[in-house]
């Protein structure tokens, strides 16, 4: 596999998907095109206008960016792709797209065979388990709730700390995640900004400047330091 899974497509003080820019062309290397799924739509933005800020990066690198929405056969388009990019946005409209037109699995393989893929934030998110996992609003409701799997645990972009200064008396992302494991038994990683997962063929790492926060059914969580493997 040739895989990054990164917590988020934009850092502060950085442009669409520079930070990452190095690990791109590197992941890509290979190829020089792929399809783009614009189906999570940040913000609502329809599909032309997500597809035209990803292509606007991949222009700056020698890569040509296809929206799957344009292709009359998506299934086809998948399965004849060099490699793929999958934005970030809400997940649950994400995932209802994918299940209902039938990509999901199709996806899935096409991936395992090894063709290369990033994925950012609600791109991430379906490369866990289920997507049970993430921080968007169920604004739509999706057939079934598994994702990819191409990872043995499920993500939750995005993470951040409890501020002890707050006086914001709501759940932190900690406590929805021990509400999580009290009914699954799915290893969740935490994954803070500016931080991604790197999968090459079976190995799984995390990469970036932080840690990620590790959670466990009925164990303490710990910390695991940036550039180690991740494993379970």
């Amino acid at each position: 596999m040739n895989i990054i899974l990164a917590s988020t497509s934009t850092i502060y003080g950085s442009g669409y998907l520079e930070y990452l820019k190095k690990e791109i062309i590197e992941l890509y290397k290979e190829i020089d095109e792929i399809i783009f799924i614009p189906y999570a739509r940040p913000g609502g933005i329809s599909h032309d206008e997500y597809t035209a800020k990803a292509q606007s990066f991949f222009e700056t690198i020698n890569i040509r960016a296809k929206g799957l929405h344009e292709f009359d056969n998506p299934i086809e388009a998948i399965k004849n792709a060099q490699g793929f990019f999958t934005g970030g946005g809400n997940t649950f409209v994400l995932v209802k797209q994918l299940h209902e037109n039938n990509l999901m699995q199709v996806l899935k393989e096409e991936v395992l065979k090894g063709k290369s893929y990033l994925g950012c934030s609600a791109g991430s998110n379906i490369g866990g388990i289920n997507m049970q996992t993430t921080n968007d609003m169920p604004i739509v409701y999706p057939s079934s709730f598994e994702t990819m799997g191409l990872v043995p645990f499920n993500i939750n972009p995005h993470f951040t700390d409890a501020d002890a200064q707050s006086k914001h008396m709501g759940e932190t992302r900690e406590t929805r995640i021990k509400e999580f494991l009290s009914f699954n038994n799915i290893p969740v990683v935490g994954l803070r900004e500016g931080s991604w997962i790197r999968i090459i063929d079976k190995r799984i790492s995390l990469e970036g400047n932080l840690s990620a926060k590790i959670f466990k059914k009925d164990e303490e969580p710990y910390e695991l330091r940036h550039n180690n493997e991740i494993l379970f």
